[in-house]
């Protein structure tokens, strides 16, 4: 897709070659004529209808002059017949990197290639594009991409350098020169960004916001949901996607990344790197770091509050980090480590989804005589002591702890670094919390007979489709009844 220089709207090259060479057929010139009409070699113009090169706006303007048409009827994104609107379909079908990766050879849609061969390769392609978005939100390809994606953000200590200075660049335009954003802010940047937000009270179910790219409308809930989100982070979030110049994701992993960064961008400008690094600097000297001043300074949730806290903390101080968000039951929902800790993983490297070891402080805080006041704890395990502090939060799914962790010599610059409370992980040894003990063993083994909770996630694909999760008839019905 190439900007063409006659005007703002995104031009497609295949289309506009289709047009033109549909509307020299039409006017029963050959393609030496129009050439000689508009004094251009015959070769650009034929590169021209083959969608492999954009012409600059001397030449549109010539063409369409030759051809008795305003430019514009150049540009029209629309086919000019069903013939030629399967050919360009053909020809993007066979410009994506998985066609590329067969190693097959492209073949045109021209004249010569008859109207039912072209209809049979167009539906060949439909089904293998199916067939390769169903096998692309299988679980196990999704675990494989999250693990591939935390390795990526390990690589960097998870710290983004080009999207920290984006959101300083946004940051500098609306003059935030004062610590946290405001709400006045977030108007500024949505508004500077050429969106207005319209909340309203029947948003689709399936997402958080819905974007109108037509009116540069951001539609978000009247109400909050209630699962944790902050307002502002979501609007933050969306903006985020067209500051960083994200399109469609192409698989299931782009789509985690994009995530990832959108959420990224959205936590540096809630929390300026300036002022979070000068903040933590501060609480180091004092040896007083702690997830809940941090969190209060900048008024955000905790978890956004020690996302943040490892973006900075390895790149800015030499901390290294470990972070956990884990479920009552055990189950490991959100992970990310360079301190060399060891999460129980599955055979493709995923950590979401597996079970925490019972030993940890994300676990033993929820036996706790409070779980919801500040809990420190030293876990000794096979790779090293390290350090924890927990929050316990409560939402619609049940109770999460959220953990920071630090390898034991880097305790002494955290409050609760001197707490006295420590346990011992042998995990993944069996014996450690896994394998029950043996009286149990002896009292229960073969009278017992559990019925489990099967999660239908375990079983089913993940939702298909550009944006999983997205129902996207809801959605294209919303933005009609608001057009």
């Amino acid at each position: 897709m190439t900007a063409s220089p006659s005007a703002d709207a995104t031009v497609d090259l295949v289309t506009l070659g289709q047009r033109l060479r549909h509307l020299r057929r039409a006017k029963g010139l050959t393609l030496d004529q129009l050439s000689a009409a508009v004094g251009r070699a015959p070769s650009q113009l034929s590169l021209i209808e083959n969608g492999k090169r954009e012409p600059k706006l001397s030449v549109l303007q010539a063409l369409a002059a030759a051809l008795g048409v305003p430019v514009q009827d150049l540009l029209r994104p629309e086919a000019p017949s069903r013939r030629a609107g399967l050919e360009i379909e053909l020809a993007h079908f066979q410009q994506t990197p998985g066609y590329a990766a067969l190693g097959l050879p492209v073949v045109r849609g021209g004249n010569r290639l008859p109207s039912d061969a072209l209809e049979a390769l167009i539906g060949l392609h439909r089904e293998l594009n199916r067939l390769r978005t169903e096998q692309s939100a299988t679980p196990e390809v999704a675990r494989r991409a999250n693990a591939q994606l935390r390795e990526q953000m390990r690589e960097r200590d998870n710290y983004f350098a080009d999207i920290e200075a984006a959101a300083a660049r946004v940051l500098r335009s609306v003059r935030n020169t004062t610590g946290p954003l405001s709400q006045r802010g977030i108007l500024d940047i949505a508004a500077q960004l050429g969106f207005t937000l319209h909340y309203v009270p029947d948003l689709p179910g399936s997402t958080r916001s819905v974007t109108d790219l037509r009116r540069r409308r951001i539609y978000l809930p009247q109400v909050a949901s209630g699962k944790g989100h902050d307002p502002r982070a979501v609007v933050l979030q969306t903006l985020g996607h067209f500051v960083l110049g994200h399109e469609d994701p192409a698989d299931y992993g782009d789509f985690l990344r994009q995530r990832v960064e959108a959420n990224y961008f959205a936590a540096a400008l809630l929390m300026p790197e300036k002022f979070a690094v000068g903040f933590l600097r501060e609480a180091k000297a004092d040896r007083a770091l702690a997830i809940d001043d941090f969190r209060d300074a900048f008024g955000v949730s905790y978890e956004t509050a020690a996302h943040r806290f490892t973006n900075l903390a390895t790149h800015h101080f030499g901390i290294p980090v470990h972070f956990t968000r884990v479920h009552e039951s055990g189950t490991i929902y959100k992970a990310y480590e360079n301190d060399n800790v060891r999460f129980p993983a599955d055979v493709t490297g995923a950590i979401e989804g597996q079970h925490a070891c019972r030993r940890w402080a994300s676990r033993t805080v929820f036996a706790a005589d409070d779980p919801y006041s500040s809990f420190y704890q030293f876990t000794d395990t096979a790779t090293g002591t390290y350090w924890c502090t927990v929050h316990v939060e409560s939402t619609r799914s049940g109770e999460f702890s959220v953990t920071v962790g630090t390898p034991y010599e880097h305790a002494r610059w955290f409050r609760g670094g001197d707490t006295a409370r420590r346990t011992v992980s042998r995990c993944p040894d069996p014996d450690c919390c896994r394998r029950p003990p043996a009286d149990l063993v002896e009292r229960w083994a073969g009278h017992a007979w559990p019925s489990a909770r099967v999660h239908s996630h375990l079983l089913a694909a993940l939702p298909p489709g550009t944006f999983p999760g997205v129902d996207a008839q809801d959605v294209y019905a919303f933005l009609d009844r608001r057009a």
